[in-house]
């Protein structure tokens, strides 16, 4: 069952609702982060609102709740949710521009804040990808941004779906290899552990911040997708998957996924959120 916070109340999901006219349905005018939760609380809420507040401003959209809010409607949300859940769930916190005229100008209405709390299903250790055809744009007004405008990831995770792979990878306008559509990407080639710099436009995930800060990683704003193809290793990263490894890119297997550099991430990072919730 999920349940959310809205209005200061704890809801089951099914007997919640917003306007109608909210701006973040009609136009996709909101931001949104996903967290882990373990141990009943959740991971890294600290950098996860630190981000949020980074893509409202991008936006210029108001987020009325301080920190401090955040944390007490994230703890009560989650303190009513089921043990299952308080052991192993994921958190959303939504804002949106709150109700608004059919059209993209904004009223001044105060903003929506919706948290919602459900269990996390588990990842496979592997899945395949896909390079999309389409790309991402680095110069774009929402690069980096993590928006409720996600039809473009729709769009692109379905194409994958469709081609029997798990996750999409976007290369960017300068022909980059950029993201995925739910995840960061790292590669290993000849030893050497590898991702996509902020500059190729990807979201600066949460997951991919705190791996560059406990592992040796070289960002970079050129690696290509026969990079990605010729790779020793590719895994994956979000905040709810962790490090997940990649089997097979367009097609081609790779050998013996996940490999040693894969499992060594996803034991630093299970290290990690077994010490603490506020890396």
């Amino acid at each position: 069952m999920t349940l959310v916070w809205l209005h200061g109340e704890v809801l089951d999901a099914t007997g919640a609702s917003v306007p109608v006219l909210d701006h973040g349905l009609t136009v996709g005018d909101g931001v949104f982060e996903t967290l882990k939760v373990v141990r009943g609380g959740a991971f890294a809420l600290g950098r996860h609102l630190a981000r949020l507040r980074r893509s409202a401003s991008a936006l210029g959209l108001d987020v009325p709740l301080s920190d401090d809010s955040f944390r007490a409607a994230a703890g009560e949300l989650i303190c009513a949710a089921a043990p299952e859940v308080r052991r192993a769930g994921k958190l959303r916190i939504t804002v949106t521009a709150g109700p608004g005229p059919l059209g993209s100008a904004r009223d001044d209405a105060p903003a929506t804040v919706v948290l919602a709390v459900a269990p996390l299903d588990p990842w496979p250790p592997t899945c395949d990808v896909v390079v999309v055809p389409w790309t991402r744009n680095e110069r774009s007004a929402l690069a980096g941004v993590k928006s409720t405008s996600y039809a473009e990831n729709v769009v692109a995770l379905r194409h994958a779906r469709s081609a029997g792979a798990g996750e999409a990878l976007f290369r960017n306008t300068a022909g980059a290899l950029c993201e995925g559509t739910g995840s960061n990407v790292f590669l290993v080639r000849h030893g050497a552990l590898l991702t996509p710099s902020l500059a190729t436009g990807c979201l600066a995930g949460i997951t991919r911040e705190l791996l560059v800060e406990l592992l040796e990683v070289t960002e970079r704003d050129d690696l290509t997708v026969e990079d990605l193809r010729g790779a020793d290793e590719v895994f994956l990263t979000s905040s709810t998957r962790d490090v997940q490894g990649v089997g097979c890119v367009d097609g081609n297997r790779l050998a013996g996924a996940p490999g040693d550099v894969t499992a060594m991430a996803s034991a630093a990072l299970l290290e990690l959120q077994d010490r603490t919730l506020e890396p």
